[in-house]
């Protein structure tokens, strides 16, 4: 009984996505030209893009957090965070071209939004590219922080901002109506938001695999 009050949210998490998976197949969805039976991609592609923003969210806090105390062990969640993120980008790419292909006829288009999302996990990738190029910690960790605040920036500049002043294919931007104004009935949001919270969840517990990993690396490493 302990051990699943320990790991409660660890349970949600799977639980929320099984029943995403699952009830995002079977459970009813407008019917709407174009997209039919398409839809249903809107519980993963979405989903997993606001998992992979929660992610770099808790990631760039991390960075700030680094900066004003120089604790390293920040720094390192800032990076694992990043990671695990930009994982969930790649899936959210991933399940975007699939979406593309069969309601837009190619698995990629000349649209603001996805042209962002592309740019964003490059710049994304870049920055673990910066800190695999430095061998001073610090130095490494003070660069990262610094750029990891740049590349937050830029996401929500490519991915929230540029593609509603502009016109995109995506609901929600360059005049589309968003998905909650005309077919995110009832019924999708009794999948839709537990899936954001299952997606998030699983992220985290994927972190804290990765950091319990690295600590007893670094800790046999210390032990030699």
């Amino acid at each position: 009984m302990r051990q699943i009050r320990a790991h409660w949210w660890k349970i949600l998490g799977i639980a929320f996505v099984l029943y995403a998976i699952i009830g995002g197949l079977l459970m009813d969805a407008p019917r709407l030209a174009i997209l039919n039976e398409t839809i249903r991609n809107l519980y993963y592609h979405v989903t997993m893009w606001f998992a992979m923003m929660i992610l770099m969210t808790a990631s760039v806090v991390y960075s700030v957090r680094y900066l004003m105390t120089f604790n390293q062990d920040f720094d390192q969640k800032a990076r694992i965070a990043a990671g695990i993120g930009i994982v969930f980008g790649l899936a959210g790419i991933l399940t975007g071209s699939v979406w593309a292909r069969f309601t837009w006829g190619v698995y990629w288009v000349n649209d603001p939004k996805l042209n962002g999302a592309a740019i964003t996990l490059l710049i994304y990738l870049a920055y673990v590219i910066l800190r695999n190029s430095l061998d001073e910690e610090q130095k490494r960790a003070r660069l990262a922080a610094v750029y990891n605040i740049f590349a937050y920036v830029l996401l929500m500049v490519f991915l929230m901002i540029l593609p509603r002043m502009t016109d995109s294919l995506h609901p929600g931007n360059g005049g589309n109506p968003a998905f909650s104004s005309y077919d995110l009935d009832h019924t999708m949001r009794l999948v839709f938001y537990p899936a954001i919270i299952g997606w998030t969840l699983i992220g985290v517990w994927m972190g804290q695999i990765r950091l319990r990993l690295e600590n007893i690396e670094k800790q046999l490493q210390d032990d030699e």
